[in-house]
Formats: C-alpha cells, structure tokens, sequence
C-alpha cells in the first residue's frame, strides 16, 4: 500500500485578512481528507464551510484538465494540445500590437496566493516586459476604501491579537465577520475581558450576534455619520489637541467645514437618532482604547464609498488614538500591519507599454468597446461577475478578437465569450505562499497536477517564450522566484528552504499596533484632514457627503458576504456540493414593510430590476434588515446586471498608491415586484 503522508497547506479560499491553515493527508497520488490545522497561529484549526468544501475540489468531474478551443463562439469546443493551444495564440496574438492585449487576474485559485499575489507579481512583470496591459484586481474590493484612507494617512491596521488584548470598545463599521471568521474569536476574547462592542450595519448580519449595541445605518450614508461624530467631537472640546497640533494638518479647515454637518443633519441621512450619535461620540472619544474595524468591501462599493474611508480615518487622529495598543483602525481586508511588506519583481526598466488603459474598471471597458484592446488573458476569474454593470462588459466581450481563460471550473465568462481555455492547477498542486497580517505561510505541493493542467507561471514563461520576451524568468524555478518576493525585511528575509525547515510558518517581523513611529504616509507626513492630493485631482480637498442615491427606482441595493460561498468561485460555488446545497438559488433579503407594500410573501420568487437590467431571485423577508434596503450575498449570475458601471474617481487618481482604486460605482436603486 502506497504510504500516507500529512501536508500543510492554507485553504484556497482567499478571504484575506481570514486566511486558515489546513492539513491534507494523502495517500499516494490520492487526497484522503482535509481538516482545520491547530497549529496554524491564525485560524488554530478553524475551517468554515467554505474550507470544507475545499477537498472537493480535487478530482471533481467538472474540473477544467485539458486545453480546448473553438473556431465561432456558437460552436463546439474541440480539445487541443498546449502546444497548438500556444500556436493559435501567438499566431492571433502577433496580428495585433502588444498595447491591444490584456492581462486580468481575479482572487481566485488559479490566479493568486493572498496576501503574497506571486501571480499577480509575476503576471505584471510580463506585461511591463512584453508591454501589454495589466490591471490590479484590487478595484474590484478594497482598492476604493484603501484610497480614502490613504488620503488621510490611515492606512495601516492593529492587529487582531492587539484588539483582543487590548482594546475597550470595538466598533465594527460594516465589518461582517462572515468575511473574516478569524476575527471572531479575538472579539469574543475582547468581550471576556470586559470590552463593548457595538456594530454599525445596513443589516443584522452574522457579526451583530457578538454586539452589545446594533446601529442600522441606511445604505451609502457612513460618511454623514463619520461627518456627524466630527462635529460632535470637535464642538464639543472632545479631541486631543496635542495630538492634533503635532500629527495632523488641515484641523483649522476642519473644523470650520465640519460646522454643517450637524447630528440633526445626519440623522435625516443615516436613519440613526441625533442622541444616539452624539452618545456614540462621546464614547469613543472617553475610550482611550476605542478601535473602528472598517468592512472590507461592501460598504465602499458605492460612488462615495472612498469618502466613507476618509471621514472615518479622521476620528481616531481627532482623539489621539493613533500609534497606542487597542485603538486606531483595526483588521480589514487588504490593509497591511505596520512594517509587512514583500519585494517586487517588477522590471528595472519599467513598463514598455506604449499606451497604457488606466487601472478604472470604466476604461478597461472603453477600451474594449474602441478596440484599444482587442485581446485578454483572463485566469483566476469570472470577469462577468467581478465587474459593475455586466451587461456593458458583455458587450465589450462580444467585440474582443480572442479571450484566452486560465481557470479550474467553466464560468459565465468561458461559456459565453472565450475563445480558447487553458486548464489550471489548484492549490494542492502546486507550491506557493499566502500571508496573514501576522505570519507568512508556506504551500508545499501536495499532488501532481492532474491532465494537462498549467500553473500561471508556466503559462506565463511559455508565452515568454513564445514571444521571445527577455529576462523575464530569470530564476532556477518557482522557489526562486517565491524566494525574490518574499526574502524581504517584514519576512526576517524568509526563503522557502527556511520555510520548509520551520514547518511551514514564520511570524511576521512587524508591530501589533500602527503607528507607533507616527511616521504617515502622507506628503506632510502627517495625517491630513485637508488633503492637498485630493485637490489636485479635482476632487474635496475635506471629507464630505455626497447624496448619490437620487434616483427614479425607490430601494437600495447592496450586496454581501456569507460563511457559505465565496464571489462567483467555482462556477458561482454550484461546482463544489458542498456549497451548492447552501446556495440552491439567490435571496434577497427585504424588510416585512417593503414586502407589504408590494404584495410579496417570504419565498415568493420576485424580479429585481431598474434601468440597466433585471434578475430573478427569492425573496427573504426579514425584519433584519431596514425599510428602503435591500441586501444580496455576492457572486450570483445577473447580480451585476443592476449595478453601475460609472467611475467613482477620475482616472488619474486611481493609481495614487501602489493598489488600484479604480472601482466602478457597484450601487444600484432598484425595484422588486413578483416574479411571473
């Protein structure tokens, strides 16, 4: 009998800043089972239903195991080999100019190891060489809200195990933690130790069952509350003001500007009494401790969502809570701790693009539609379900010469518009590393990679070499390259030999909590309530509200994150059983009072719909959630036939920091009837 062996591994899942560890045991060539890893410093064992539909994965009868192609997108797929794959790819390839062609990876298995992004790194050193275009996948979630706070200055967080430890109160503003399951035992922990939690949220969602106080907030008006708790603190006298003459610049400005935006005010926009916000107020400002876990994506992914980011990062600089245990901002998705960092692998010579598309999800699809771009690289993503107003991207779609997908399952996007597939490896066949805020973890391969199935690295080196790209894989192998991006200061200058040596985990060489340096990543250094950057870009130089949410269609829609899915992965989760029998069919949540009015029943199937598009779905009535909103989970097919393709910054802007904020406005008004 072939001997059984047990693997370390992380789960392929990808919900950074939740990142769990799991072990595999494998006999011979054959994976026997996968459970929580209770070594592993973050998740301790943990696995939720996502992690545990990992195993099925492997050896699923729908997995994507050898290139196929097709000549019409209305006809049939025929198998071929890579290597004619690669033929018909050059050959169509070499009939445009490197500019017209693309690169876009999503989150997804095939494409990136969190927190690491080694394919993201590798792919955008192709694209600087081979001077074609490359986007950051970082608009699609956190890109928007990382941009205010980084205007602010506030972009580094506290760590999970700083708030356990040390904070008094926790405000968890929009912060679901069916996002980031391993914060939940630390604000467990917090509230053992005597700390109050108190959660802001358009619905009761999974993270409520853990609050002392739930504020339902309408949808898109977190900063009017923001705006509203700098009013109070600062007419009040309830800021640091040492802290503010030493640390910030623009207080002056601030204070003269904040004079409008009164609790009465905000009351009116955020559906939360005036009493109510100025007792929220002067709690956070009496807590020396007070820590603001920011959601990661959801609440931003509307136009003003980045002026959300930037009012709330100005609270805690207001009462000089910033460079102290247990305050200041803490664990979100894609924020770093103070000091994490990797190298980048990007080109000494720089990017050889000759017209570059701006990293905004708008001007890819210009692009498209003008035939800027007339050729993508897709791996790792259902492009269809990542971006806003998808019945524009199809459209685009429709027009591009040849759509080349890297994937493990088929997707809407392959389906409807590739041209040619190429079957990708998952997590257990091949190396990587993935990093929490804490710890750096190594993947070791746990199975040979089945059929005819490719790393993005060996895709991306073949393409190199079939167009003769120099330099661009200057490494022995895949460790060497792991090891250019992860030897790195924040890392003790990690290898994966030592990572191999250890087990697999090394603890981070960073600080728990932000700031202590007071060291901003700001032009002044300092945090800035007036933002100078902003200015030069046209937009408010002083956080502000704007009410964007005027239109002819009566109710909100947002949409979120459960423990059981994960986006569109895995063919909108219906490829792995595990999680298709938690997601049979799409639900939308709406409050008994907007049910009434329009006749509808709980499980009645009803049609959402306004001026872009419509879906069906079943309604889910629930006082959960308020008057005037309704909420979806992310990742069902059509949601984004609702949503709102327009920009939320200007070009120029997006790439003001090293990620992209090139988000497009994922806020819809909406209508919902009975379905015929």
């Amino acid at each position: 009998m072939p001997e059984s062996r047990t693997v370390r591994t992380m789960c392929p899942m990808n919900c950074h800043p939740t990142l769990c560890g799991m072990k595999v045991t494998v006999t011979g060539n054959q994976l026997e089972s996968i459970t929580g890893d209770d070594e592993n410093p973050d998740s301790k064992g943990f696995l939720c239903l996502r992690g545990q539909a990992a195993h099925q994965i492997i050896d699923n009868p729908k997995r994507i195991l050898t290139p196929r192609i097709r000549r019409q997108r209305t006809s049939n797929w025929e198998s071929i080999s890579w290597q004619d794959a690669f033929i018909e790819i050059t050959t169509r390839l070499n009939r445009i100019q490197p500019e017209e062609f693309g690169i876009w990876l999503g989150h997804g298995d095939a494409a990136t190891n969190y927190g690491t992004r080694l394919g993201g790194l590798l792919s955008r050193r192709f694209a600087h060489l081979y001077g074609c275009q490359w986007w950051h996948p970082a608009m699609i979630c956190w890109g928007l809200p990382g941009f205010g706070f980084g205007l602010t200055g506030v972009l580094d967080v506290h760590t999970k195990e700083d708030m356990s430890a040390n904070a008094e109160l926790i405000i968890l503003w929009g912060a679901n933690i069916a996002s980031q399951p391993n914060t939940a035992p630390h604000l467990t922990k917090a509230k053992k130790r005597g700390a109050r939690i108190i959660t802001i949220d358009i619905r009761r969602s999974e993270a409520a069952a853990l609050a002392d106080d739930y504020y339902p907030i309408k949808a898109g008006s977190d900063a009017a509350l923001a705006l509203a708790m700098m009013h109070v603190l600062i007419t009040e006298q309830l800021v640091d003001q040492a802290f503010i003459n030493k640390h910030t610049l623009g207080f002056e400005a601030l204070v003269e500007h904040i004079q409008q935006y009164t609790p009465e005010w905000a009351a009116s926009k955020t559906g939360i009494d005036s009493n109510t916000i100025k007792q929220l107020s002067r709690d956070y400002a009496a807590t020396r401790q007070a820590m603001i876990l920011v959601g990661g994506s959801s609440m931003h992914k509307q136009r003003q969502g980045w002026q959300a980011a930037r009012a709330i990062a100005c609270l805690p600089a207001l009462t000089g809570k910033l460079g102290i245990p247990g305050a200041g901002l803490g664990p979100r998705h894609g924020a770093s701790s103070s000091g994490q960092g990797l190298n980048t692998i990007a080109p000494d010579s720089g990017n050889s693009c000759k017209r570059i598309v701006p990293n905004q999800m708008s001007a890819m699809i210009e692009a498209m539609h003008n035939k800027k771009v007339k050729a993508l690289l897709l791996s790792g993503t259902n492009m269809l379900s990542s971006f806003a107003n998808s019945t524009e991207l199809e459209n685009a779609l429709k027009e591009m010469d040849l759509v080349i997908c890297h994937d493990l399952f088929d997707n809407d996007t392959i389906r409807n518009y590739a041209d040619i597939v190429l079957p990708a490896t998952a997590w257990l066949e091949q190396i990587g590393c993935k990093m929490t805020n804490t710890h750096l973890y190594f993947m070791e391969q746990a199975l040979p990679a089945p059929g005819d199935t490719h790393t993005l690295s060996q895709l991306l080196q073949q393409l190199a070499q079939h167009f003769d790209v120099e330099d661009f894989f200057p490494w022995d192998n895949d460790e060497g390259f792991i090891d250019a991006i992860i030897c790195h200061p924040s890392t003790n200058h990690a290898t994966v030999a030592e990572l191999r040596e250890e087990g697999g985990i090394r603890p981070l060489n960073i600080e728990h909590h932000a700031y202590t340096k007071h060291d901003y990543p700001t032009p002044s250094g300092k945090v800035e309530f007036y933002s100078q950057q902003a200015l030069d870009f046209g937009l408010s130089a002083l956080p502000c509200f704007e009410n964007n949410e005027v239109d002819s269609y009566p109710l909100a829609f947002r949409q979120g994150r459960t423990l059981k899915h994960f986006h569109a992965f895995y063919d909108h989760g219906q490829a792995l059983p595990g999680l298709s029998k938690h997601n049979k069919e799409p639900e939308l949540w709406l409050s008994p009072e907007d049910a009434a009015a329009r006749n509808i029943e709980n499980k009645d199937w009803i049609r959402i719909h306004n001026q872009r598009g419509e879906m069906e779905a079943r309604a889910l009535v629930t006082d959960k959630i308020a008057k005037g909103i309704v909420w979806m989970r992310d990742g069902w097919q059509g949601i984004n036939r609702l949503t709102n393709s327009a920009p939320c910054l200007p070009d120029a802007a997006v790439d003001l920091f090293a990620f992209s904020a090139g988000q497009s406005a994922f806020d819809a008004m909406v209508e919902i009837s009975k379905a015929e």
